[in-house]
């Protein structure tokens, strides 16, 4: 079984940045890809960004092209969220998930591991 253990997240004001990071931890961690969704209280879950786990591939949402960064390391079994340039939309619990299928980019019902989450508020 893999499990999913985001964290990074917290109270920042607008402008400023946060990395979030997952470890990703199971007998045989092989995902085609790893994603970052978020969901803000009373949306639904929205996908962020997508990093293939070999080449390095990626694949934002266009409101956060150029500020938010996804990468992933895959001695450690690891993916981060470098967010830049934070706005108060940007405020949501972000989930960390995994992707076996090979599906590209996936979508949230793609997704075949999730991590519980970890809070980001953006003040403004």
């Amino acid at each position: 079984q893999v499990q999913l253990v985001e964290s990074g997240g917290g109270l920042v004001q607008a402008g400023d940045s946060l990395r979030l990071s997952c470890a990703a931890s199971g007998r045989t961690f092989s995902p085609y890809s790893m994603a970052w969704f978020r969901q803000a209280p009373g949306k639904a879950r929205e996908f962020v960004a997508a990093i293939r786990w070999s080449g390095g591939s990626t694949y934002y949402l266009d409101s956060v092209k150029g500020r938010f960064t996804i990468s992933r390391d895959t001695a450690k079994n690891t993916v981060l969220l470098q967010m830049n340039s934070l706005k108060p939309e940007d405020t949501a619990v972000y989930y960390c998930a995994a992707e076996i299928g090979y599906r590209w980019p996936p979508s949230y019902y793609d997704m075949d591991y999730w991590g519980n989450g970890t809070p980001v508020t953006v003040s403004s």
